[in-house]
């Protein structure tokens, strides 16, 4: 393609004729001959080579063809003053005119620029001649010696083609960087590329769409909204964005002396310092850290009702208004934006966006209050406020114990230690408060674990209920290190123990989890219990235990086997070693004879037989 040369306004362009010869292998040169060219006058005639007689030399004349074309119309003369930069090829005449060219065809000067294209109306090959089918030998002929550079005799052959090198970018090549330099819009967005005229494919996509809803925010507008309206506006407001992206926007000055502080100041600054007849004002607002929502926040000041226009916006849209709205004192949009935030659903990571911002921003006002109630009961906490967090725990775990459906009581267990673990302080849930609740199981466990011993089996299932209970208690105990008490409370009871093998196993077993999970306790070091402590829950629920174990391992559902027994061990051998030789051949006894039965607490025997009978060197 060639582009068209621009000269002086009465100067005219002339018509030019462009031919393209074609290779067999596909390779292509255009040769055209333009109408405007350079006032040098050195005339130099063209060589060509002879297609019948390639063999005896490229230099020879070239031979007169049987097929005669049409001659070609004469170019037009060359306007006065006019220059013109043409292609090197376009001074090459057609292979089967260079017979009649001295004739008809003036000579033409070697190219001035060969980095500038001509573009004018060309016609092909084909139009002129109406095919050259017979004279494809001449062509690939002709095609080599242009490429070898001696059509021309003033032009040296050119180099190789991995040494060319260009000397100047080609028009088309500069009116394409032109165009990435610059994206303009017709509303007025104008998006700047990098330093370097590159930027990564991310970043223009993104650009190009923020360019696309930036110049949808300011095109659209309700009938009788003036924003953006450039026929009727005196203040020009310039927004540019941190990636180079830039935005002017059309506003009124009432609007904004009316609704923020920080153009009140601002133009009221300049009317002093300009005077009140500067049409239109205009102000700058530089590094946005997002420059759509500026443009939001100024088309909310033309919104008669900006609370119904926010429902829209979703919640990060509205904190990033809610921003820009404090930062230029828009009052009304901050107001909006927090009756918007205290009524609208939050996600779970918006609720400490939310947060976050408005102690970032230290508003002012029952607003920013509403909506910091719905994360925190207090904004200013109290003694009271610790006394009412207790009660609506202990009320939460009373419940969960009373609740009627198991499988909902199981859910809800798993959920409250695990809400209760993840927030484990001090003062959320008293000590007292948790004892209360074990007690208040325990006594209904001893209640109805002496009426099965009796042989009253009509409520045996509170026995199991109950048992469990104390288990998930035990649990949250052991997790903020207080169960050192309920060791205590637990061992002392001598008369579940005693009225033990009494119960059937179906319905006692349980109380024995209980057991477990102190032997587990204290040999992870999760508790720390006195010797006598330790040595009294041993005496007491040692035996129960052992005949529970074959119950528990088939019908308690978790259960992990050997926790227990590593537990159990490690529970013995913290006693004095006198103690433990009585406890681990009593256990000795009874695993010969009950094997799988009994708890396999080899491995603590070993340590006992060690510390007992192997002689220190």
């Amino acid at each position: 393609m060639a582009a068209t040369t621009s000269s002086h306004s009465k100067n005219h362009h002339k018509p030019t004729i462009a031919i393209i010869f074609r290779r067999r292998r596909f390779k292509e040169t255009t040769i055209s001959t333009t109408a405007t060219t350079t006032t040098t006058t050195h005339h130099h005639h063209p060589s060509a080579v002879s297609p019948e007689n390639t063999s005896s030399g490229w230099c020879c004349p070239p031979a007169v063809s049987s097929h005669k074309p049409p001659p070609l119309p004469p170019p037009p003369r060359p306007a006065a003053g006019a220059t013109a930069n043409t292609n090197p090829s376009s001074i090459s005449p057609s292979p089967e005119s260079l017979h009649t060219q001295k004739e008809k065809i003036p000579h033409f000067d070697p190219p001035v620029n060969l980095g500038k294209t001509q573009m004018a109306p060309t016609m092909t090959t084909a139009a002129v001649y109406g095919g050259a089918g017979s004279n494809q030998e001449c062509f690939t002929s002709f095609n080599s010696a242009l490429t070898a550079g001696i059509l021309n005799p003033t032009s040296p052959p050119q180099p190789p083609a991995g040494e060319r090198t260009r000397s100047s970018p080609t028009l088309f090549e500069m009116m394409a960087n032109e165009l990435d330099s610059t994206i303009p819009n017709t509303n007025g967005v104008l998006m700047k590329r990098s330093g370097n005229g590159c930027s990564p494919a991310t970043v223009v996509d993104r650009q190009a769409s923020m360019q696309d809803r930036l110049s949808d925010m300011l095109s659209c507008r309700s009938p009788g909204n003036r924003f953006n309206d450039p026929n009727s506006s005196d203040v020009r407001l310039s927004l540019r964005s941190k990636d180079g992206l830039s935005v002017c926007v059309d506003v009124h000055r009432q609007i904004l002396v009316a609704n923020t502080r920080f153009f009140a100041s601002e133009i009221s600054g300049f009317g002093r310092r300009l005077g009140d007849n500067v049409d239109p004002y205009v102000v700058e607002i530089g590094d946005c850290d997002d420059i759509e929502v500026y443009v939001e926040s100024i088309k909310l000041m033309y919104s008669k009702d900006l609370k119904r226009r926010l429902m829209k916006e979703d919640v990060p849209r509205v904190l990033g208004i809610l921003k820009v709205s404090a930062a230029i004192g828009f009052n009304a949009g901050v107001l909006s934006c927090l009756e918007y935030l205290e009524a609208a659903p939050w996600a779970e990571d918006e609720e400490e966006k939310v947060a976050s911002l408005l102690s970032e921003l230290q508003l002012e006002g029952a607003g920013a209050v509403e909506v910091l109630k719905r994360v925190s009961v207090d904004v200013t906490p109290g003694d009271d406020e610790i006394n009412d967090n207790q009660e609506v725990l202990l009320k939460l775990l009373h419940v969960v114990l009373e609740g009627k459906d198991e499988k909902a009581r199981r859910e809800m267990k798993v959920l409250v230690s695990k809400m209760l673990h993840e927030n484990s302080s001090k003062n959320d849930l008293r000590k007292e408060s948790l004892f209360s609740a074990c007690d208040k199981c325990l006594d209904s466990l001893r209640y109805h674990f002496l009426k099965a011993s009796e042989g009253d089996f009509q409520e045996a299932a509170q026995i199991t209920r109950q048992s469990g209970n104390l288990h998930w208690l035990l649990d949250i105990l052991i997790d903020r290190q207080i169960s050192e008490d309920f060791l205590k409370l637990w061992a002392s009871q001598t008369e579940l123990s005693e009225v033990h093998s009494k119960v059937p196993a179906l319905h006692r077993y349980e109380i024995s989890r209980v057991t477990a999970r102190l032997f587990v306790g204290i040999g992870k070091g999760q508790l720390l219990a006195s010797k006598d402590s330790r040595c009294l829950l041993l005496q007491t629920w040692l035996v129960p235990f052992y005949d529970d174990f074959t119950w528990m391992r088939r019908g308690s559902r978790g259960l992990d086997r050997h926790l227990i027994e590593e537990g159990l061990s490690n529970t013995i051998l913290t006693l004095p070693l006198a103690w433990q030789q009585e406890i681990f051949m009593a256990w000795f006894d009874r695993f010969l004879n009950s094997g799988d039965d009994c708890p396999n607490i080899q491995r603590g025997f070993e340590v006992w037989w060690k510390r007992a009978f192997w002689k220190k060197p």
